[in-house]
């Protein structure tokens, strides 16, 4: 063979560029896409996985809970405002190579979590962490379309589906666990092995799109500014509003203004310019604006009875963190039990009755929460919670194939950051509104309550009466025994007003879930768009 020849087909034996994602062989495929998944899980993960521990954190960083609720807050705020830049950024340094160093950033940061020396650097640790974290999740989405078709594809939403519902639920339950049998940095341990397999998979198994660096010359940097002060004072003030009484507070008073001042910059400015960092063109498509709706309300559910549930069995209940994660537990396993379900389904029965479906049994799950006792524990609880978790699966994977896969796939990237940046500001909004329905119906139930607590109340008067003289059976004289008797009954009146509150942020979430039942006719069945090409970026 000459030299020339030699030198002629050397070049084809490996090809530098990117290929075409559809066309890779189906091994390949799966084995880059659940690289991509693994990824995806942990950043999810991590945004709840800290929050059945906060007081341990607290404890170990000697911090009030003020501070330590930072732990988990500055994390959702960077989180926030990456992910919708998270498409840009791909188009910028390409799927493969965002993936890797977000994967390492991950990592790094997770590793400073663990070895954090007091709050300021958890906090900080914890809001570089979600930053780099959450540019994976999107680029998940997107990826998923890119490699799969027909029924692979169905599969392929029924997983990510699956994972952006299920990490955060596990989150309390993994983080619960961790806590109890070692210490609280192995929260953040837990993430390095699976972050360097991520970040050492993804550059030799993804390459489906080329960075296009002529991007950083002509981006609209004032429109990145203005969203980042948009979303990151909108979800600090979310965060902290229901704890400081809302705008009777300055700081949430000004940061609610600069985000609704930055949101209105930065939609203007967004559809005057060619080359938007947000594509908030897209939402003229019908399917797309609506499946960014169910995406909300999804996340209502999803963030907010993962909020709700902990909550309760701590505060009523009285549970310790371990004991929270096994009752919640049932969840997990019955959103699993159901993917085989789904992906049944999926190829026979259209998908937007399967949606409605799921969204129908996440509402009637929160109807079954509605009867709550300050007696439910995990025995009570699994009925509503096995619900829901079925429910999870029926509608999130639906919602996902629904709203990206009739989209072009030149609009996939930022499409996606988009769509998942609604699920995160509904789970936002759900958390705050719930927190603000504690507080104030909490009051409101305990002054109902007091009002049957009067001198006319027989039951009540016996009731007194027992328990002073259990008091002054222990020494105590009559006064302070019959002192100590009220607060005794301060507190099961408390406890139960708390527990009516719970009760009522539940209903709220299926009046949400019922609204978009009704909206789920307006989609379109969709029909796919032809496979995109290696270099559609």
């Amino acid at each position: 063979m000459s030299a020339a020849t030699a030198n002629a087909s050397a070049p084809a034996a490996k090809p530098k560029g990117p290929v075409d994602a559809a066309s890779m062989a189906t091994a390949a495929k799966v084995f880059a896409f659940a690289s991509m998944c693994l990824g995806m899980f942990i950043a999810l993960l991590d945004i709840q996985i800290v929050s059945a521990s906060l007081r341990d954190i607290g404890g170990g960083l000697s911090a009030g809970s003020d501070e330590t609720a930072w732990v988990q807050t500055s994390y959702l705020i960077a989180e926030i405002v990456v992910i919708p830049l998270s498409g840009w950024l791909a188009r910028v340094f390409s799927t493969r190579w965002l993936f890797c160093a977000s994967a390492v950033g991950f990592t790094l940061a997770s590793l400073l979590c663990g070895l954090a020396w007091n709050i300021q650097s958890m906090i900080a640790f914890r809001a570089l962490q979600g930053f780099l974290g959450g540019s994976m999740i999107p680029m998940v989405f997107t990826s998923a379309f890119m490699f799969f078709t027909g029924k692979q594809r169905v599969i392929a939403a029924s997983t990510i589906g699956a994972i952006a519902s299920l990490a955060p639920t596990l989150g309390p339950v993994i983080g619960g666990w961790i806590t109890d049998v070692s210490s609280w940095h192995w929260l953040f341990y837990i993430n390095l092995v699976p972050g360097i397999f991520v970040a050492i998979a993804v550059p030799i198994l993804v390459n489906i799109d080329s960075a296009d660096l002529k991007l950083l010359k002509g981006a609209d940097y004032i429109s990145m500014v203005f969203l980042a002060l948009f979303l990151g004072c909108l979800e600090y003030t979310l965060e902290e509003g229901p704890r400081w009484n809302w705008f009777s507070d300055q700081t949430i008073l000004t940061t609610a203004w600069i985000s609704g001042l930055s949101a209105i910059a930065f939609i203007s400015r967004t559809l005057m310019v060619n080359n938007p960092v947000v594509d908030l063109r897209a939402l003229k498509d019908r399917n797309f604006a609506l499946g960014c709706f169910f995406s909300f309300v999804t996340g209502i559910g999803l963030f907010a009875t993962i909020y709700l549930t902990p909550l309760f069995l701590g505060r009523v209940r009285g549970y310790s963190a371990l004991d929270i994660g096994e009752a919640i537990f049932s969840t997990g396993v019955f959103q699993l039990a159901a993917i085989p379900v789904y992906g049944f389904l999926a190829n026979r029965v259209d998908l937007r009755w399967i949606m409605m479906f799921g969204l129908s049994l996440f509402a009637l799950s929160m109807w079954d929460f509605s009867p709550i006792t300050h007696d439910w524990g995990g025995h009570e609880l699994l009925l509503p919670q096995a619900i829901r978790g079925f429910a999870q699966q029926m509608a999130v994977p639906p919602t996902v194939t629904l709203t990206l896969g009739g989209l072009h796939p030149s609009r996939l990237k930022q499409a996606s950051g988009l769509f998942n940046l609604m699920r995160n500001l509904g789970g936002a909004i759900g958390i705050a509104a719930c927190a603000t329905i504690l507080n104030d119906r909490t009051n409101l139930h305990f002054t109902h309550l007091a009002e049957h607590l009067n001198t006319t109340n027989e039951a009540m008067n016996n009731w007194l009466s027992t328990v002073a003289g259990n008091f002054a059976g222990l020494g105590q004289n009559t006064a302070d025994a019959s002192n100590s008797a009220l607060h005794q009954l301060w507190l099961l009146t408390y406890r139960e007003a708390q527990t009516q509150t719970y009760a009522d942020a539940f209903l709220a979430i299926m009046v949400c879930f019922i609204i978009a039942v009704a909206m789920v006719p307006l989609m379109r069945k969709v029909a796919p768009p032809a496979a995109p090409s290696a270099d559609a970026h």
